[in-house]
């Protein structure tokens, strides 16, 4: 024998907010429709994900109301107001969306719930509000629309914003390779200039042996010289000019910088003057001057070409351009990447300190997503400082996930409006400087892509977000 069918009465149904304004046919369409149901505490009412077939009011007891967040639920809402209601709040929009629960509902005391159908909440929104039902479509599709364009916006907009500042990074180890090169070619003509001025005779076989032996030795120095102070480095370079002049070397002032710079000091031209005549003195020092110089162009050249090798694997392991989207990752080269990118934006007062745990392992990840969410927190942080501060990059384990913190020494984020910095289109900067975008899409990149969570703790003078995920794939 069945167990009768509880309804709720109309005039019971009126005193409800959400139906008080309706008239008694509708009321009794969703009477005849509509039942009671009582759900004792502790009692799972409806769980996220699964297909959403009912609309849910409570009547009377406390529930509460959950998102799944990396297998944990974690409460957002616990309420005894009686009229609140939850489900398949979405029906009306019938296949244009998932008819999904989008979140849990849970007893935690005993309940007492008007239930409805999904088809039959569906079916009264569009028969009863036509209006309303195109507004709401309009809103609900509209927002999506707008969020989505304006997050493609925000992403070019920070593209152009990174790549100027790539240009700018590559723009001054290049021009430096382009004055170190054309330096170089003018002291290897001068060096085949003097060349040919010792070689012309002057010179037997030995003494050019001997000098071929400075000049290799003088390479060997430049290569180890020190960095002196500015103040050693003087007194080291009037020494050396002081012998020049001695052994009437004309304009040795010209060449003591470049002798000192390579680590040849008075008793190396000392050894150097033993070998050669005096009236070849100055010209082989020129020759080995122009060497030593050659050497150290060279040695600019390589380290600027270095540096724009790096920017240009910094820029590729930013972008991901030429991987797989979903690979296994180091999330250490994905923030030195994000760092290299933002070089540019980062001002002289802010220190930054990387406290990293190299011990982590490699995870599986959308590797150029991960470094959007880098960019996001990476930029909020700056900007919060204003100019001053220490940005921290820290990484740590914590079980089965990585937590990446990106912190900073900002004056913190107010109480009131930390609940809602992970909304759409909540931003605190001046109209114009921000969309409310960057923190909702780190939200859905880490939580709804990677299954894992994006947690925040703020006070001032130490703001913390941290990143949560996973070590496998779930």
């Amino acid at each position: 024998m069945s167990t009768p069918v509880e309804r709720l009465g109309v005039d019971e149904l009126r005193t409800l907010f959400l139906f008080e304004s309706l008239d008694a046919d509708k009321l009794d369409f969703l009477a005849e429709r509509g039942r009671v149901e009582r759900q004792p505490a502790g009692t799972p009412i409806y769980t996220e994900g699964e297909p959403a077939t009912c609309f849910y009011v409570l009547l009377s007891g406390t529930v509460a109301m959950s998102r799944r967040v990396h297998g944990d639920d974690l409460d957002v809402i616990r309420t005894e107001q009686r009229g609140v209601y939850a489900g398949a709040t979405q029906a009306y929009l019938g296949e244009q969306v998932d008819q999904v629960y989008v979140n849990s509902l849970r007893a935690i005391s005993d309940v007492e719930l008007f239930v409805l159908p999904a088809e039959t909440f569906a079916q009264a929104m569009r028969g009863w509000f036509p209006m309303a039902m195109h507004l709401l479509e309009g809103l609900f599709f509209g927002m999506r629309n707008i969020q989505t364009i304006v997050g493609e916006r925000e992403r070019l907009v920070a593209l152009g914003a990174l790549s100027a500042g790539l240009t700018h990074e590559l723009n001054n180890p290049a021009a430096a390779a382009v004055r170190a090169t054309a330096a170089l070619r003018d002291r290897v003509a001068g060096m085949r200039h003097k060349l040919a001025m010792i070689a012309d005779g002057r010179l037997d076989g030995a003494q050019l042996h001997d000098l071929v032996k400075f000049q290799d030795d003088a390479v060997r120095r430049a290569a180890a010289a020190p960095v002196l102070s500015a103040l050693a480095a003087a007194d080291a370079e009037d020494l050396v000019s002081d012998w020049l002049d001695e052994h009437g070397v004309r304009g040795g002032w010209e060449l003591a910088p470049a002798l000192v710079a390579g680590g040849l000091d008075v008793a190396w031209l000392e050894e150097l003057a033993g070998t050669v005549a005096d009236r070849d003195l100055e010209t082989a020092l020129r020759w080995l001057t122009y060497t030593v110089d050659t050497e150290q162009l060279m040695r600019e050249i390589d380290d600027t070409v270095t540096r724009i090798s790096g920017l240009v694997h910094a820029a590729k392991q930013y972008s991901q351009l030429d991987r797989s989207p979903h690979r296994i990752v180091d999330v250490h080269e994905l923030l030195d990447a994000t760092l290299t990118m933002l070089q540019g934006k980062i001002p002289p007062g802010v220190r930054v300190v990387k406290e990293y745990d190299r011990t982590l392992p490699a995870i599986p990840a959308y590797a150029a997503e991960l470094n959007q969410v880098w960019t996001n927190l990476i930029d909020n942080a700056l900007g919060a400082m204003a100019g001053t501060g220490t940005l921290t990059l820290r990484t740590s384990g914590d079980g089965e996930r990585v937590v990446v913190e990106v912190a900073d020494t900002g004056p913190g984020i107010a109480p009131e409006i930390r609940p809602r910095i992970f909304e759409p289109f909540f931003t605190t900067k001046p109209v114009g400087e921000g969309t409310g975008l960057g923190l909702d899409i780190s939200y859905r990149i880490v939580v709804n892509k990677h299954r894992g969570d994006i947690r925040v703790e703020s006070r001032p003078g130490d703001t913390r977000f941290q990143v949560l995920l996973p070590l496998r794939d779930s």
